[in-house]
């Protein structure tokens, strides 16, 4: 793996003063690790008073902030993808239109932009996963050094985003028969 995006990046987030600069660099970091790609944060901001089957999600940062504006939001249920993020703390990865079409939702629009993969990195305090860091690919597979990258940048960048007010844990103890893995 190149070291030198990463060092660069740590490097640059000890001088950052805002989430806004130390994103900007993560966001560098991730084009020369992933290459083509788009990068976004969502973060959990579910609260006691949304449905218990639900997690919501809101954008905090977005590569694409044209076609995927911060502050966009998403409800996600108890599926595959959910549990490996949300239930186990685990980074989830995709490779190929197959995979996201049964994870993603809005699958035509990842596909008409040439988007063939992802990795997926909740960002954690203790159990709860309070946001996740997307990095979205037009590579059919991930390097295992690109992997690597994407999942220390995620750590990285952790301590930019804010845990939600209020954030309430969902899908407790849930288990689908067949889970992702990751």
């Amino acid at each position: 793996m190149q070291t030198a995006p990463i060092a660069a990046l740590l490097d640059a987030l000890a001088d950052a003063r805002n989430a806004d600069d130390a994103l900007r660099e993560v966001d560098r970091c991730r084009r020369q690790i992933a290459g083509e790609s788009i990068f976004s944060i969502q973060q959990n901001v579910t609260t006691a008073q949304d449905p218990a089957d639900e997690i919501r999600l809101s954008r905090f940062y977005s590569s694409e902030a044209e076609r995927y504006p911060v502050n966009g939001a998403k409800r996600k249920t108890l599926t595959p993808w959910t549990e490996c993020l949300f239930v186990q703390g685990r980074v989830f990865i995709g490779e190929g239109a197959d995979e996201l079409a049964r994870h993603f939702d809005d699958f035509e629009l990842m596909h008409a932009q040439g988007l063939q993969s992802v990795v997926n990195v909740p960002l954690l305090r203790g159990n709860l996963c309070y946001a996740t860091f997307n990095v979205f690919g037009t590579c059919a597979r991930w390097l295992p050094q690109q992997i690597l990258g994407i999942r220390l940048m995620a750590l990285a960048a952790a301590r930019w985003v804010p845990v939600a007010p209020d954030l309430a844990q969902r899908f407790i103890g849930a288990s689908l028969r067949n889970p992702v893995e990751a």
